[in-house]
């Protein structure tokens, strides 16, 4: 049977979640298309092949699935609708607005791991309108088998910010000079990316320590970075979970919920004396990582995407009778019209189904 697999994303930072995905459905023969509902979507997309630029197109393509990077999928399209998940669980808010948060649109969870998994299966046996399979994560696809890219002699570490301002280490002016004075000290190797959304003047300042020894870079792309990267720097973002499964040394600025396996630090004086703890490669937090990164994400085949792809057309054809409708969410089905552009009277809140006998 052929499937046709829709990638929906909002922005940039959704292409590494996807082209892993994208990968695997070609190589099985099916179709497949990008869709950006946000401008800042469209422009990461203008370079890629199989792109669909309007929801008009979306719509007359008929996708059978729709794998969403995205918080929303529109309910009009009688389809499959699943969440593959922007990222990681970075617990910057409360439970009811964090990661686990049910927005009633979509008919299937693919979730990262145990610790996500247990907690969206309890949702849905309360919830009763969608299901939940454990696939692992398709971005961190590319990062297994783990190697060690060096290229430098000196201790080289990864920065990442939210673009959280209250939890953002790349807003906070005593980390900038402290950084600043580090780069130039030419003791260590510097890398940073910052998160799409962070403002531009913010990014601005950071590449302005450009040198030998910092290096800024605008891009999505962060598992060679994590390679090359002997431990981190960071705040509450979920790139931490991502570059954790390395089973590197992780130092925290101000994270929201510090965990045992984090350095965590609040003064940025104590950025130099938490480098040097890291550098180190601490036993006991190391192996309060390994144990974290069990229940985070136990996958290191680099094979979630093709268990995405299997799970999801396993139940593209499995009887749903045991769902219930999804929430009428009048709402937030209105919010989505209005930022596609695309008004009609159109609602799809039935599990979809595509019979095996159909082509």
């Amino acid at each position: 049977m052929h499937y046709k697999f829709l990638i929906y994303i909002s922005y940039s930072y959704a292409l590494p979640i996807g082209m892993p995905l994208e990968k695997e459905i070609l190589k099985r023969g099916y179709s497949i298309y990008w869709f950006s509902d946000l401008e800042a979507g469209k422009k990461a997309l203008v370079d890629k092949e199989h792109v669909l630029d309007t929801i008009e197109q979306v719509c007359d393509y008929g996708p059978h699935i729709i794998l969403a990077a995205t918080d929303t999928v529109p309910d009009f399209i009688n389809c499959l609708k699943v969440q593959i998940f922007h990222g990681f669980n970075a617990e910057k808010r409360t439970f009811k607005k964090d990661h686990f948060r049910i927005r009633g649109l979509f008919d299937l969870y693919c979730t990262q791991g145990p610790s996500t998994t247990s907690v969206f299966k309890s949702i849905a046996k309360k919830r009763r309108h969608f299901d939940v399979i454990e696939t692992g994560w398709s971005k961190v696809d590319p990062l297994f088998p783990i190697v060690r890219n060096r290229n430098s002699d000196l201790p080289t570490i990864f920065i990442a910010s939210t673009f959280t301002e209250r939890l953002s280490l790349a807003h906070n002016d005593a980390v900038f000079e402290s950084i600043k004075g580090l780069a130039n000290s030419g003791k260590y190797r510097f890398i940073m990316v910052l998160h799409p959304k962070i403002p531009r003047d913010i990014k601005e300042k950071w590449a302005g320590l450009n040198n030998a020894y910092f290096s800024y870079r605008d891009t999505t792309a962060l598992i060679p970075l994590f390679r090359e990267a002997d431990m981190m720097f960071s705040d509450t973002t979920s790139a931490i979970q991502e570059f954790g499964l390395q089973e590197k040394p992780i130092v925290t600025f101000n994270h929201y919920k510090p965990k045992p396996y984090l350095i965590n630090i609040t003064s940025a004086t104590d950025i130099e004396p938490a480098i040097l703890k890291a550098l180190s490669y601490p036993k006991a937090i190391l192996e309060e990582l390994k144990v974290f990164n069990q229940a985070l994400h136990p996958y290191t085949d680099g094979k979630s995407s093709a268990r995405v792809i299997e799970a999801t057309i396993a139940f593209l054809h499995k009887d749903k009778s045991y769902l219930k409708n999804k929430p009428l969410n009048l709402m937030r089905k209105y919010k989505i019209r209005k930022t596609l552009n695309h008004f009609t009277l159109k609602s799809f809140n039935r599990p979809f189904t595509l019979p095996k006998s159909a082509s």
